[in-house]
C-alpha cells in the first residue's frame, strides 16, 4: 500500500506519495483531480522502474 498526501493551496491541490524513490507529484483544481493525477504518476514510476522504486 502506498500512502497519498493531497495538500491544498491557494491556487490548487497536489499530491505526493509516500515511500517511492524519486520525485513523483500529481497536481489539479480539486482534491480529485490532484488524487487522480499522481496515482496515474505512481503507476508510471513503478511501470518504469520496477519494484526497485520501492522503499
Amino acid at each position: 500500500m502506498i500512502r497519498i498526501i493531497v495538500e491544498r493551496y491557494s491556487d490548487g491541490y497536489v499530491g505526493y506519495p509516500l515511500g517511492l524513490k524519486g520525485v513523483v507529484v500529481g497536481q489539479g483544481d480539486t482534491y480529485e483531480e490532484a488524487l487522480a493525477d499522481v496515482k496515474s504518476a505512481i503507476q508510471f514510476h513503478i511501470e518504469t522502474f520496477g519494484q526497485e522504486a520501492l522503499f
